[in-house]
């Protein structure tokens, strides 16, 4: 049906999701006072759908309810209806999902939650056809009007369980904050028994690529030398790389596979995803030297630049999964069109991305993916490599030619702190990798960006668009920027990155953190209050921001020598040990603290002249529980502090546990040094 010409209060907002809607006969609002007030007011039940611009089936509902004015007319007549958008409202999701869950409805997105004039919760569901959307309107508009004791009684359970304890949930109790090798093995165990040994990944359709259940491996690659371990670590990239979930022609990643074999993705592209899968194949490249991890870190860099860059160095959200009202229109081709491309360099061209003439997926067309390596397949088809890679970069070329003559998938247009943070560590990683200038000029830009955009006064701001930051921040933005600003100071060495984050932990200790608990709540206490204050412990595709948060607490304990900080670190995984060992798939950033509590952390202070050059020669090889400060003068930051450039040469001193080894000044001496330090590591790079 065609949209209404007059808007409604959707179109005061800055969300390109609830953008969409603002010309919906509903008579949405945005979730705040105003809406929750007319509920209260008119005795009304309100109506909580929640989205995100690059949802699929959020489109689908909208243009078959929401755009319908009948469908529309019973949503204003009985309801008070809110549009969320889950990537700017985190909190209201988390406790609507949650709720969802408590009734026993599995989740997803769309999510729709009627909630009583009092904003709590009786019931939900997901996606609803035109005609189950309407009976479920009507019917839970008859039963709030002659049921309502009930509805009201049934809120009220939902709403206890909402603010239960996650430690009572989890049947958690605190722990001893000790750490074990039998523990840890314990860990990896549980965690292997999920592995898919032939396609990668963890366990069956859909996959997720969930970098840090493989940030984990690599740790537990590098303590334990299970070559198990590295092998399915290596499996699961090589498959991601060669699969449809990655855009073997313009670079970047999907959200997911609907498949096993990682051929079908769904087709939109997330900022989150992207930077931390930069961070992943940028790790794993520093200790397997695998080209395929360099290609793909570069290439999915390349992507975000060109796509998701802001004119100003901030990094939008995401690029929609359709195109002209088709998923994946704009990545896909058929044969026939392959064969007007290229010519007649089509028969290997499609040999080597599996395309047919029937197609690999709808319609005929074929989602391009790859099988095996380049030297394999040159060898296959008799071809020299440097050939091969020049054909391969001539076809990239001319289908991303042939791509911008097409309709582009929408852009989510807004900027949030969390994701960008993500793509900032991303960023650093993969310059700490490969020592890419250009990859350093982004990180540098884009830190910048963050603080004078996102950051106000001592707080931060979630959302940033179009000049605005309106959101107040979440624990999740804390978190990762802190944790994004830790690493671009170990490749700057610029003292101001730790200064900021130092701050912006005693911001969270101050209104975030649940003393009783030991943990951090999700909402800071001086935001708009909710039916429940809730903790975020599970990881997720996202880490958990309490996970994030145990670890920047470790990481700056060291740099500023705050024992409270190791103090409270300590406490956070001595809460959730039980179950990182039990449920290591949903625990694993937890799992990755463990690692660096259990391996001693390698300090290592580099003063004199030619610190970033030491840097760049140590950060080559896989070390990955060593914390690096470095000037060319004099500092006040602790691990550096009363140090000098011996006989002014530049100068390393390498200690473990404040306890420090004889300064010295080449990289293989200090080399040398870190491995004595480690107590056991067979997998440590040769000297």
């Amino acid at each position: 049906m065609a949209k209404n010409k007059k808007p409604n209060r959707l179109i005061q907002e800055s969300s390109p999701y609830l953008l969409q809607h603002a010309h919906n006969p509903v008579d949405w609002y945005p979730w705040g006072d105003e809406a929750l007030q007319k509920a209260k007011q008119e005795d009304k039940p309100i109506l909580v759908s929640i989205g995100y611009a690059a949802c699929h089936w959020c489109h689908v509902m909208e243009h078959q309810s929401f755009e319908n004015d009948k469908i529309a007319k019973v949503m204003n007549e009985h309801f008070v209806c809110i549009k969320v958008d889950r990537e700017e409202r985190p909190d209201v999701d988390a406790v609507h999902m949650d709720a969802l869950q408590a009734m026993g409805v599995q989740g997803g997105w769309p999510l729709n939650v009627f909630l009583n004039s009092d904003a709590k919760p009786f019931y939900g569901g997901t996606y609803f056809s035109p005609q189950q959307w309407v009976t479920l309107l009507l019917n839970i508009a008859e039963a709030y009007q002659k049921n309502r004791q009930e509805l009201d009684q049934s809120a009220e359970q939902f709403v206890q369980h909402l603010n239960q304890s996650e430690l009572t949930r989890y049947g958690l109790h605190e722990s001893e904050a000790s750490v074990s090798e039998h523990e840890f093995e314990q860990l990896y165990q549980n965690l292997a028994k999920q592995f898919d040994k032939k396609h990668g990944g963890l366990g069956r359709a859909p996959k997720f690529p969930m970098p840090t259940n493989y940030l984990f491996l690599l740790r537990y690659y590098h303590h334990v030398g299970d070559e198990t371990a590295l092998k399915h670590l290596n499996l699961t990239l090589h498959e991601m790389a060669y699969g449809g979930i990655y855009d073997q022609i313009g670079g970047g990643f999907a959200r997911y596979s609907v498949d096993e074999k990682w051929l079908v993705p769904h087709f939109e592209k997330m900022l989150y995803d992207n930077g931390q899968l930069v961070s992943l194949y940028a790790e794993a490249y520093l200790l397997t030297k695998d080209p395929l991890y360099k290609d793909v870190a570069y290439e999915t860099i390349a992507f975000v630049e060109r796509e998701l860059m802001s004119e100003e160095g901030g990094f939008y959200s995401s690029l929609d999964a359709d195109s002209e009202g088709v998923e994946g229109k704009f990545y896909v081709f058929t044969r026939e069109e392959l064969q007007d491309l290229v010519g007649e360099e089509e028969p290997i061209m499609t040999k080597y991305y599996h395309a047919t003439t029937t197609g690999n997926f709808e319609h005929g067309q074929n989602i391009l993916h790859r099988r095996i390596s380049d030297e394999h397949f040159a060898k296959e088809n008799e071809l020299e490599l440097e050939v091969l890679e020049e054909m391969v970069k001539t076809w990239k070329e001319k289908l991303m030619e042939a791509r911008a003559k097409r309709i582009r998938p929408g852009l989510d247009d807004k900027i949030l702190c969390s994701w960008n943070a993500l793509m900032l560590k991303g960023l650093a990683d993969a310059y700490y990798t490969f020592g890419n200038k250009h990859f350093l000029h982004l990180a540098t830009r884009n830190a910048e960006f963050m603080l004078q955009r996102f950051k106000k006064g001592d707080r931060l701001y979630h959302n940033y668009k179009k000049g605005t930051a309106s959101i107040e921040g979440f624990l999740e933005d804390y978190a990762l920027f802190i944790r994004a600003l830790i690493r671009v100071y170990e490749i700057t060495f610029d003292e101001k990155y730790l200064q900021e984050a130092r701050q912006l932990v005693h911001y969270t200790l101050a209104n975030f953190f649940d003393e009783q608990e030991k943990l951090f709540f999700f909402t800071d206490q001086n935001a708009q209050r909710l039916v429940a204050r809730t903790k975020e412990l599970l990881d997720n595709v996202i880490p958990s921001s309490n996970s994030v948060m145990a670890t920047n607490l470790y990481l700056l304990g060291l740099y500023f020598n705050e024992e409270r900080f190791q103090q409270l670190s300590d406490a956070m995984l001595a809460q959730v040990k039980p179950l990182v060992v039990k449920e290591p798939s949903h625990m694993s950033n937890w799992a990755c603290l463990y690692f660096h509590k259990l391996e001693p952390t390698a300090e290592v202070a580099i003063v004199g002249q030619s610190a970033p050059e030491m840097r760049s020669e140590l950060s080559s090889f896989y070390i990955p529980n060593m914390l690096l400060a470095g000037t060319d003068k004099q500092s006040t930051l602790p691990l550096l502090q009363d140090r000098s450039a011996v006989n002014g040469k530049t100068t390393v001193y390498v200690c473990y546990n404040k306890a420090c080894q004889l300064p010295v000044h080449t990289a293989g001496e200090a080399l040398e040094q870190l491995q004595k330090g480690l107590k056991k590591d067979p997998k440590f790079p040769a000297l």
